[in-house]
Parts: structure tokens; C-alpha cells; sequence
């Protein structure tokens, strides 16, 4: 046992922390992970969330139909056209903590944010913030850096509309090395959209608006071609339901609560699972598995909930059982709902009664020729001592809730939770000897995947690295139970590693889908070059990055072309997977659809590939003699 070191314990040990202080040393606690922008969930976009929500909380209230953001590069400006921040309080509503009009619910009926900390933070992870309120002919500006107040002018006129207008810069001392992905702020937009329909949001002078709700999210989210029957929308009181099935594997939920998308789902998404399930059941008088109903479904449902409980700051996951003070549980509220509109729907609609019934009966005839194959394939799981050969698990998975984190600590360890998928033992070898063992884990490939375009998911569980990597990520009954919030895919720079990397991204988009619309799935970007003198090393991710450091160096420094992440020592590599991880998203375009890209990309050579080669080809060359 190890020997516990002797220390005092005193009033100097006691330390109160104000609110910026706390923030700034617990940034994770308030809005996730940190992040580059890489990723749609990193802090930035979560900061400018936080502003955003206030804007239509606005307009849920019935005040200002448009919003107006601006992002030039490091700097955001966020304005709404609603009732504005009363001008006596612009100050203590963005410095002072617990302090707001959202404890009043006669004033936000039905707010995301409650607890009036999400301007705040944002406030105190700004290197400058600056709030604007216009009321009544009047305006007040308060500027803050990293939550210190810089300045506080005077109430004065204005002939600006009423409304609030936030501009702020990210800390860079907190976000490293960070950038707005537009693609990111899009989707994250659209949905604001989705959810308030005839809401106006311009950004960067493109224009988003949605007429239809929940039908305009699944027909951008979805190909017509390849859904089984036309999208069923169902509106009612503080609830709206759109669903469709497809072709796809496992189940695709899109869901929302007060307009907060929750990437987590929750107790209203379980619900809908639930309920829905249920209410077929009851529609076909057939005791269906489960599984057999909710496989291949596209579905968003979107709640309104009075003062909504979520398990954390970052409100990914809600954790209210009733909708309201003194009414339904979440589950009688949207079981009672489908019910009624689902099932007179479906009686109405006897065509897509019947193209829904065939979509389960189909799936129920493809899990049972599975049901053998499956236990097969969990036994070879168990005898290939999975954790001992092919994962290098990290700790946050190997306990519940380490003693010593707080719940909010511990959901921003999982979910930085990654796992790098690599190849052969020798760059696996290095990663595993240089990461970051609370949070990051190691699955070893052997030789390269199988091609699995136009294959059934029977070879998921018949090719064993397929049915390692599964388990490993434990996504067999869908993604509720994934272990890793990222999934790098951390190949070799050269024609083999894109090689896999291909074969990688094939067989997540075949069979887990999802995996890459949630966004779980990421491309290690390691450096191709090492360039160094006595007094400095830099490293280099391309031609251009190369040049630049050796005109800094100057005197003919040291030049090493790394050929494989094999070649990358242990003690280098944790630079190259820590803060400063390089990480290139996985990222569906909107209107792309899955089994196009696969098609054109892994399927038989087609000519439309042979030319769009030749013609990258020529661009090339043309690049090279120029």
C-alpha cells in the first residue's frame, strides 16, 4: 500500500476563489472542453452559444424576430433586435454571478438558461468583452477584460432599435491556437433555426431562416432517395416530433429541449424511444422487438420544458423527469402525445402504415440471420483478450467516479475521452508511451481493414478487427453506450496510411453512421517535418510550414522527413497529442449524402473518379512546373 505523505491542514489552506478566478481555473466545469475549434463541441462555439441562447430566449419571449452575428477572424459580434438588457443592470448581468431575469419565470417562461452563469463565463474567458444594451431611445456600454470591468459609460441617446449587442475575443491564453469553422457555426445555426421557425439569423451576411421546423432539419439531414416513405411531422403544445427511416444502420435522434440541441439526449430523447416503440406495438398488434422498430429511424423531437434540469453546464443531457412544476412525467407527456398524433396519422395514412411495417418486418428478418453470427463473434471478442492485446484502455473508463473528482470534473474527463486507432505496433507503441493515460486509449490495428462498401453487417462480425473495434468502442446496440467521445483515426502520412484511412472512414459511415454526423470521429495530423538547430526545434505539418521555419533558423539547420509515426520518438509524440493536438474533423457537408460519397469513393472505378483524378492530376503538375 502506498505510504500517504504527512501534510498540515490550516485556515492558510482555506481559499475563496471570486467568480472569474473560478472560471478561468475551472473553464471544463462551465463550458466543456476547451478545444481549437476543431471540433463543433469545442469551448468556442460553447461561448458563443451562451450568448446566443440569450437571444432567443428573446424571441421565444415574443421580442426581436432576427439575429445578427459577424465572426472576422478571432472576433464575434452578436446582436438581437429584442427588449434589451435593462440599462441599470448591464453590468451586474454579465459580471455578477447567480444574477438575472430567468429566476423570474414570468419574464423566460421556458429558458435553456437558468442559472445565470453563460454570459458571465463568456465574460470571463474573453480577453475583451465588450455588452451594448439599447433600450427606450437610450444605450449603455460596459467593456471587460477577462471579466475585470475597463470601462462603464454613461446611459446616452441612441436611435438604435431596443435589443442587446455582445462582442467579445476568445482568450487565447485559455483557447490555444484556436479558429471558427464556419461549417461548425452553420449547423449549430441551422438548428437555432429549425427550432424557432420564422426566426431570422444573419451570419457573415448569409441568411438563415426555416418555415417548416423539424421537417426542414430531416430534409437537410437526410437523402429522399432513401428514406422508405415521406417524413411524418406532428406538432403539439410544447412538443414537435419528426421521423422516417432509411436505409442506414442503427438509430439517427436528433433532440432538442427549449432550443438547446442536446447532444447527450436525455430523459425526453429515451422517452420518444420508448413511447414510440410502444405505440407501434399497439398500432400493428405485434409485440415487436424493440431494436426491429428503432433501427434505420431518422427522427428530432423537440420539447419545451419550465425551469429544465441538465446534468451539467454545458447542457448536452437533460435530466428533468417532468415537464413542468405539478405536471406530466416526460415520459406520459410525450408517450400520450405520440399516441394520439402518431397513431391517428398512421390510420390516416395507410401507404406509409404499410412502408413502415415492411422497414421492421425487413429488420427483424436481418437480426435474426445475425443472432448466430453475433454470439460467435462475442466469444472470439472475449478469448482475444481484447483490453490486453488490442486496447490500451486509459483510467476514466476503468471507474465508475474516481473518489477524488466532483461529478462536473469527471463528465469533462469523459468527455475528453479519445481513442487513437492505429496502425502496427510500432506507432501504437509510441502513442501508448506518450499519452495522456487518464484520458486517452490506444486501439492497435493489424494490416489494413477490409473494404466493406456495399457489404451487410454481417462482416462487422465476422471480420475480427471490425468486431474488436466495436467492442473496443462499445457501439454494438448504438451509441449510448460509446466509450469515447473522439475517435482519431492516426494513420501514416504516406499512400498506405491514406489507404486505411479510407478503408477507416468506410466502415464508419457503413455501419455507424452516426459516429460521423455527431461528430465522434477526427484525423490525427502528425508533422511530416523536423527542422532544428542547436537552440531550437520546430515542427512542421506541410511544405509551407517547413520553409517558414527554416528561413527563421537560418545556417542550414537540421532537416528529418519522418516517414512514418513509428519514427516519432515517444518523448516527441506527447507533443504532437497533448494541448497542441492537430485534429482534422471527419465532416458531412450539408446535402452530402453517405451512400453517394461511398459509391464514388470506394466503389468499382467509375469514370466520374477517373476524370476527377486526371484533372487533380494535371493541377498538380501544373502547380510543380509553375
Amino acid at each position: 500500500m502506498a505510504e500517504i505523505k504527512q501534510t498540515n491542514y490550516t485556515e492558510d489552506d482555506i481559499k475563496s476563489l471570486d467568480w472569474k478566478e473560478h472560471i478561468r481555473l475551472r473553464p471544463g466545469m462551465y463550458i466543456g472542453k476547451l478545444g481549437d475549434g476543431s471540433a463543433p463541441d469545442d469551448g468556442i462555439y460553447v461561448l458563443m452559444k451562451e450568448i446566443i441562447d440569450n437571444c432567443i430566449d428573446e424571441h421565444t419571449m415574443g421580442y426581436g424576430k432576427h439575429v445578427d452575428i459577424v465572426v472576422e477572424g478571432k472576433n464575434v459580434s452578436i446582436r438581437d433586435y429584442g427588449r434589451g438588457i435593462p440599462l441599470g443592470k448591464v453590468v451586474d448581468v454579465v459580471s455578477k454571478i447567480n444574477t438575472g431575469a430567468k429566476y423570474d419565470s414570468n419574464a423566460f417562461q421556458k429558458s435553456v438558461g437558468l442559472n445565470g452563469v453563460g454570459s458571465k463565463a463568456v465574460n470571463a474567458l474573453s480577453s475583451y468583452f465588450k455588452v451594448t444594451s439599447f433600450r427606450d431611445g437610450k444605450e449603455k456600454t460596459a467593456e471587460f477584460e477577462r471579466g475585470f470591468l475597463l470601462k462603464e459609460n454613461k446611459e446616452s441617446k441612441t436611435t438604435e432599435e431596443n435589443g442587446t449587442q455582445v462582442n467579445f475575443i476568445a482568450d487565447e491564453n485559455i483557447f490555444r491556437n484556436y479558429h471558427f469553422r464556419n461549417e461548425f457555426i452553420d449547423a449549430q445555426l441551422w438548428n437555432y433555426c429549425y427550432l424557432n421557425a420564422g426566426l431570422v439569423i444573419n451570419f457573415n451576411n448569409k441568411r438563415f431562416v426555416s418555415k417548416n421546423g423539424l421537417l426542414d432539419l430531416l430534409q437537410h439531414k437526410t437523402n429522399p432517395d432513401e428514406l422508405r416513405y415521406p417524413i411524418i411531422h406532428l406538432k403539439g403544445d410544447d412538443i414537435e416530433v419528426a421521423l422516417s427511416h432509411n436505409n442506414d444502420y442503427g438509430e439517427d435522434i436528433f433532440s432538442f429541449v427549449n432550443g438547446q440541441y442536446t447532444t447527450q439526449g436525455g430523459t425526453h430523447q429515451q422517452a420518444f424511444r420508448e413511447a414510440y416503440v410502444k405505440v407501434i406495438r399497439d398500432f400493428y398488434k405485434k409485440d415487436y422487438d424493440a431494436s426491429d422498430i428503432r433501427t434505420s429511424i431518422v427522427a428530432a423531437v423537440s420539447v419545451r420544458v419550465q425551469e429544465p434540469v441538465f446534468e451539467s453546464q454545458t447542457k448536452t443531457k437533460l435530466g428533468s423527469q417532468y415537464v413542468s412544476e405539478g405536471g406530466p412525467s416526460m415520459k406520459k407527456f410525450i408517450e400520450e402525445f405520440l399516441m394520439k398524433e402518431l397513431d391517428n396519422f398512421l390510420h390516416r395514412n395507410p401507404t406509409v402504415a404499410d412502408a413502415l411495417k415492411k422497414r421492421i418486418e425487413q429488420n427483424e428478418r436481418e437480426r435474426k440471420e445475425l443472432a448466430g453470427i453475433k454470439k460467435l463473434a462475442n466469444e472470439r471478442a472475449k478469448k482475444a483478450n481484447l483490453h490486453n492485446k488490442k486496447l490500451r484502455d486509459c483510467r476514466v473508463h476503468f471507474n465508475d467516479e474516481p473518489p477524488s473528482k466532483n461529478k462536473d470534473e469527471f463528465i469533462v474527463l469523459q468527455n475528453n475521452s479519445t481513442i487513437f486507432i492505429t496502425e502496427g505496433d510500432s506507432a501504437s507503441g509510441s502513442i501508448t508511451k506518450s499519452r495522456n493515460v487518464d484520458t486517452q486509449s490506444v486501439f492497435s490495428l493489424r494490416g489494413k481493414p477490409l473494404n466493406s462498401f456495399g457489404l451487410t453487417k454481417k462482416v462487422v462480425y465476422e471480420n475480427e478487427e471490425f468486431n474488436l473495434l466495436q467492442h473496443a468502442l462499445n457501439i454494438e446496440d448504438g451509441l449510448e453506450g460509446l466509450r469515447y467521445n473522439n475517435i482519431v483515426i492516426a494513420t501514416d502520412a504516406d499512400v498506405d496510411g491514406m489507404h486505411i484511412r479510407l478503408l477507416l472512414m468506410t466502415f464508419f459511415l457503413q455501419f455507424f453512421p452516426d459516429l460521423v454526423k455527431r461528430g465522434h470521429v477526427y484525423i490525427l495530423e502528425t508533422p511530416l517535418f523536423r527542422v532544428r538547430n542547436k537552440q531550437e526545434t520546430i515542427y512542421c505539418y506541410d511544405e509551407t510550414e517547413k520553409q517558414n521555419a527554416v528561413k527563421k533558423l537560418g545556417s542550414k539547420p537540421e532537416i528529418t522527413r519522418f516517414k512514418g509515426l513509428g519514427e516519432i520518438s515517444p518523448e516527441e509524440f506527447g507533443k504532437f497529442i497533448g494541448q497542441d493536438i492537430r485534429l482534422q474533423p471527419v465532416l458531412l457537408e450539408q446535402g452530402d449524402h453517405i451512400q453517394h460519397l461511398l459509391e464514388y469513393y470506394m466503389g468499382k472505378n467509375t469514370p466520374q473518379r477517373q476524370d476527377f483524378i486526371i484533372e487533380n492530376l494535371r493541377y498538380e503538375l501544373d502547380l510543380i512546373e509553375n
